[in-house]
Protein backbone atom coordinates (compact mmCIF):
# COMPACT_ATOMS: atom_id res chain seq x y z
CA UNK A 1 0.00 0.00 0.00
CA UNK A 2 1.05 3.72 -0.96
CA UNK A 3 2.69 5.68 1.88
CA UNK A 4 0.71 9.21 2.18
CA UNK A 5 0.59 11.91 4.24
CA UNK A 6 1.82 11.56 8.02
CA UNK A 7 1.79 7.20 7.63
CA UNK A 8 4.49 8.21 5.05
CA UNK A 9 8.05 6.79 5.86
CA UNK A 10 9.74 10.41 6.70
CA UNK A 11 7.73 11.56 9.13
CA UNK A 12 8.41 8.34 11.70
CA UNK A 13 12.25 7.38 10.17
CA UNK A 14 13.14 11.66 11.06
CA UNK A 15 10.97 11.80 14.28
CA UNK A 16 13.21 9.54 15.76
CA UNK A 17 15.91 10.71 18.51
CA UNK A 18 18.29 7.99 17.53
CA UNK A 19 18.62 8.99 13.79
CA UNK A 20 18.62 12.76 14.62
CA UNK A 21 21.28 12.26 16.53
CA UNK A 22 23.27 10.32 14.26
CA UNK A 23 21.89 11.83 11.04
CA UNK A 24 25.45 14.32 10.58
CA UNK A 25 27.91 11.54 11.60
CA UNK A 26 26.49 9.27 8.73
CA UNK A 27 25.69 12.22 5.99
CA UNK A 28 29.18 14.20 6.83
CA UNK A 29 31.33 11.74 8.87
CA UNK A 30 34.61 10.85 7.62
CA UNK A 31 36.91 12.50 4.89
CA UNK A 32 34.09 11.98 2.19
CA UNK A 33 31.17 13.11 4.30
CA UNK A 34 33.59 16.35 5.36
CA UNK A 35 34.20 16.26 1.30
CA UNK A 36 30.56 16.44 0.42
CA UNK A 37 29.88 19.20 3.08
CA UNK A 38 32.31 21.40 2.20
CA UNK A 39 30.90 21.36 -1.94
CA UNK A 40 27.38 21.93 -0.35
CA UNK A 41 28.37 25.18 1.39
CA UNK A 42 30.26 26.04 -1.73
CA UNK A 43 27.69 25.32 -4.02
CA UNK A 44 24.80 26.78 -2.14
CA UNK A 45 27.34 30.33 -1.48
CA UNK A 46 27.36 30.66 -5.20
CA UNK A 47 24.13 30.02 -6.12
CA UNK A 48 22.69 32.83 -3.60
CA UNK A 49 25.59 35.12 -3.92
CA UNK A 50 25.14 37.65 -1.66
CA UNK A 51 23.90 36.51 1.81
CA UNK A 52 23.78 39.30 4.38
CA UNK A 53 20.71 40.66 5.11
CA UNK A 54 18.78 38.37 3.02
CA UNK A 55 15.74 36.90 4.07
CA UNK A 56 16.09 33.19 3.57
CA UNK A 57 14.12 30.05 4.18
CA UNK A 58 15.32 26.18 4.84
CA UNK A 59 12.90 23.57 4.20
CA UNK A 60 13.46 20.67 5.52
CA UNK A 61 16.52 21.77 7.55
CA UNK A 62 17.15 18.59 9.58
CA UNK A 63 19.97 19.30 11.74
CA UNK A 64 20.51 22.98 10.53
CA UNK A 65 23.96 23.06 8.31
CA UNK A 66 22.83 25.05 5.45
CA UNK A 67 20.77 27.25 8.58
CA UNK A 68 24.00 27.58 10.07
CA UNK A 69 25.68 28.45 6.77
CA UNK A 70 23.44 31.48 6.17
CA UNK A 71 23.24 32.57 9.24
CA UNK A 72 27.27 33.23 9.91
CA UNK A 73 26.28 34.78 6.30
CA UNK A 74 24.46 37.09 8.11
CA UNK A 75 21.58 36.50 6.20
CA UNK A 76 17.78 36.66 8.10
CA UNK A 77 16.79 32.56 8.60
CA UNK A 78 14.02 30.69 9.26
CA UNK A 79 14.28 27.07 9.36
CA UNK A 80 11.43 24.52 9.20
CA UNK A 81 11.07 20.81 9.57
CA UNK A 82 8.37 18.33 10.21
CA UNK A 83 10.44 16.31 13.08
CA UNK A 84 11.00 18.17 16.67
CA UNK A 85 13.96 15.60 16.95
CA UNK A 86 15.85 16.89 14.07
CA UNK A 87 15.16 20.58 15.08
CA UNK A 88 16.33 20.07 18.26
CA UNK A 89 19.65 18.90 17.27
CA UNK A 90 19.46 22.00 15.30
CA UNK A 91 18.77 23.95 18.22
CA UNK A 92 21.68 23.15 19.89
CA UNK A 93 23.72 23.62 17.16
CA UNK A 94 23.00 27.17 16.86
CA UNK A 95 22.75 28.05 20.41
CA UNK A 96 26.51 26.37 20.36
CA UNK A 97 27.51 28.78 17.53
CA UNK A 98 25.58 31.96 19.05
CA UNK A 99 23.65 32.09 15.89
CA UNK A 100 20.04 33.66 15.64
CA UNK A 101 17.52 31.32 13.08
CA UNK A 102 14.31 31.35 13.96
CA UNK A 103 13.24 27.36 14.00
CA UNK A 104 9.88 26.41 13.49
CA UNK A 105 7.84 23.13 13.30
CA UNK A 106 6.31 22.91 9.86
CA UNK A 107 5.31 20.92 6.63
CA UNK A 108 6.93 21.52 3.46
CA UNK A 109 3.63 20.69 1.71
CA UNK A 110 1.80 23.25 3.41
CA UNK A 111 3.84 26.16 4.31
CA UNK A 112 2.92 29.04 6.27
CA UNK A 113 3.51 31.54 5.29
CA UNK A 114 2.24 34.31 2.83
CA UNK A 115 3.59 34.09 -1.07
CA UNK A 116 6.87 35.71 -1.66
CA UNK A 117 7.64 36.34 1.91
CA UNK A 118 11.57 35.33 1.80
CA UNK A 119 14.34 36.72 -0.81
CA UNK A 120 15.86 33.03 -1.48
CA UNK A 121 14.19 29.50 -0.49
CA UNK A 122 16.65 26.41 -0.03
CA UNK A 123 15.30 22.75 0.05
CA UNK A 124 17.90 19.81 0.19
CA UNK A 125 17.31 16.22 0.97
CA UNK A 126 13.30 16.58 0.76
CA UNK A 127 11.93 15.86 -2.89
CA UNK A 128 13.37 12.21 -2.54
CA UNK A 129 11.43 11.88 0.97
CA UNK A 130 8.75 13.57 0.39
CA UNK A 131 4.85 12.22 -0.19
CA UNK A 132 4.06 14.81 -3.14
CA UNK A 133 7.00 16.28 -4.13
CA UNK A 134 5.90 18.59 -7.27
CA UNK A 135 3.60 20.12 -3.71
CA UNK A 136 6.69 20.59 -2.16
CA UNK A 137 8.34 22.52 -5.50
CA UNK A 138 4.99 24.54 -5.60
CA UNK A 139 5.07 25.44 -1.73
CA UNK A 140 9.06 26.52 -2.22
CA UNK A 141 7.82 28.56 -5.12
CA UNK A 142 4.73 30.25 -3.96
CA UNK A 143 6.48 31.59 -0.77
CA UNK A 144 9.99 32.44 -2.88
CA UNK A 145 10.54 36.05 -3.88
CA UNK A 146 13.31 35.40 -6.55
CA UNK A 147 15.25 32.19 -6.14
CA UNK A 148 14.65 28.66 -4.79
CA UNK A 149 17.10 26.23 -4.41
CA UNK A 150 16.66 21.80 -4.16
CA UNK A 151 18.58 19.00 -5.19
CA UNK A 152 17.77 15.65 -5.68
CA UNK A 153 18.98 12.44 -7.09
CA UNK A 154 18.99 11.73 -10.47
CA UNK A 155 17.06 8.72 -12.25
CA UNK A 156 19.59 8.66 -14.51
CA UNK A 157 22.42 7.88 -11.69
CA UNK A 158 23.64 4.65 -10.14
CA UNK A 159 21.27 6.02 -7.42
CA UNK A 160 18.34 4.34 -9.73
CA UNK A 161 19.43 1.07 -8.95
CA UNK A 162 19.53 1.61 -4.68
CA UNK A 163 16.57 3.67 -5.01
CA UNK A 164 14.12 0.48 -6.19
CA UNK A 165 16.60 -1.93 -3.72
CA UNK A 166 15.45 0.28 -0.62
CA UNK A 167 11.84 0.68 -1.64
CA UNK A 168 11.32 -3.23 -2.02
CA UNK A 169 13.22 -3.69 1.24
CA UNK A 170 10.62 -1.18 2.84
CA UNK A 171 7.53 -2.80 0.84
CA UNK A 172 8.83 -6.17 3.08
CA UNK A 173 9.18 -4.69 6.30
CA UNK A 174 12.99 -4.21 6.88
CA UNK A 175 13.73 -0.64 8.38
CA UNK A 176 15.54 1.70 5.65
CA UNK A 177 15.44 5.14 4.21
CA UNK A 178 13.42 4.13 0.56
CA UNK A 179 13.91 7.47 -1.70
CA UNK A 180 12.20 8.33 -5.03
CA UNK A 181 14.88 9.78 -8.02
CA UNK A 182 13.28 12.24 -10.34
CA UNK A 183 14.21 13.21 -13.66
CA UNK A 184 15.75 16.73 -14.32
CA UNK A 185 12.85 17.67 -16.79
CA UNK A 186 10.20 16.75 -14.35
CA UNK A 187 11.37 19.47 -11.60
CA UNK A 188 12.27 21.85 -14.45
CA UNK A 189 8.82 21.40 -15.94
CA UNK A 190 7.48 21.72 -11.72
CA UNK A 191 9.51 24.97 -11.06
CA UNK A 192 8.13 26.34 -14.57
CA UNK A 193 4.68 26.01 -13.82
CA UNK A 194 5.66 27.77 -10.45
CA UNK A 195 7.05 30.52 -12.88
CA UNK A 196 10.37 29.68 -12.07
CA UNK A 197 13.26 28.86 -14.24
CA UNK A 198 16.58 27.29 -14.14
CA UNK A 199 19.46 29.59 -13.74
CA UNK A 200 22.50 27.21 -12.84
CA UNK A 201 22.72 23.07 -12.13
CA UNK A 202 25.31 21.11 -10.35
CA UNK A 203 26.11 17.13 -10.30
CA UNK A 204 28.53 15.99 -7.58
CA UNK A 205 29.40 12.70 -8.43
CA UNK A 206 29.04 9.88 -10.89
CA UNK A 207 29.84 6.65 -8.81
CA UNK A 208 27.54 6.40 -5.70
CA UNK A 209 28.76 8.23 -2.57
CA UNK A 210 28.70 5.29 -0.27
CA UNK A 211 31.58 3.74 -2.83
CA UNK A 212 33.49 6.83 -2.17
CA UNK A 213 32.39 6.48 1.55
CA UNK A 214 33.95 2.48 1.32
CA UNK A 215 36.91 4.01 -0.21
CA UNK A 216 37.66 6.63 2.61
CA UNK A 217 39.93 8.54 0.25
CA UNK A 218 39.48 11.91 -0.38
CA UNK A 219 41.91 12.15 -2.74
CA UNK A 220 41.16 9.33 -4.37
CA UNK A 221 37.65 10.44 -5.14
CA UNK A 222 38.72 13.80 -6.20
CA UNK A 223 40.90 11.51 -8.18
CA UNK A 224 38.46 9.23 -10.35
CA UNK A 225 35.09 11.99 -10.22
CA UNK A 226 37.73 14.42 -11.82
CA UNK A 227 38.36 11.71 -14.56
CA UNK A 228 34.52 11.34 -15.20
CA UNK A 229 33.91 14.77 -15.32
CA UNK A 230 36.68 14.95 -18.06
CA UNK A 231 35.11 12.10 -19.62
CA UNK A 232 32.25 14.10 -20.02
CA UNK A 233 30.04 11.03 -17.77
CA UNK A 234 29.22 13.53 -14.84
CA UNK A 235 27.14 15.96 -16.73
CA UNK A 236 25.01 12.77 -17.92
CA UNK A 237 25.56 10.38 -14.74
CA UNK A 238 25.82 12.85 -12.02
CA UNK A 239 24.35 12.81 -8.89
CA UNK A 240 22.91 14.47 -6.34
CA UNK A 241 21.48 17.38 -8.37
CA UNK A 242 21.41 20.80 -6.93
CA UNK A 243 20.01 23.61 -8.94
CA UNK A 244 19.04 27.20 -8.42
CA UNK A 245 15.73 27.96 -10.09
CA UNK A 246 14.76 32.44 -10.26
CA UNK A 247 11.31 33.89 -10.60
CA UNK A 248 10.63 34.46 -14.66
CA UNK A 249 8.82 37.82 -13.35
CA UNK A 250 9.66 40.09 -10.49
CA UNK A 251 7.12 43.00 -10.12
Amino acid sequence: MKETGRRHYSYSLYADPATARTFDDQRFGGPIGALIAGEQARVLSNFVGRIHGRRILDVGTGTGRAALLFARGGAKVTAIDASEAMLAVAHRRAADEGADIRFLVGDAQTLDFRDRTFDVVVSLRLLMHAPDWRACVAELCRVADRLVILDYPSRRSVARVQSTARSILHSLGVRTEPYRVLSHRDVVEALERSGFRVRSVHRQFVLPIAFHKIMRSRRLTVAIEGFLDRAGLLKIFGSPVTLVAERCVIS
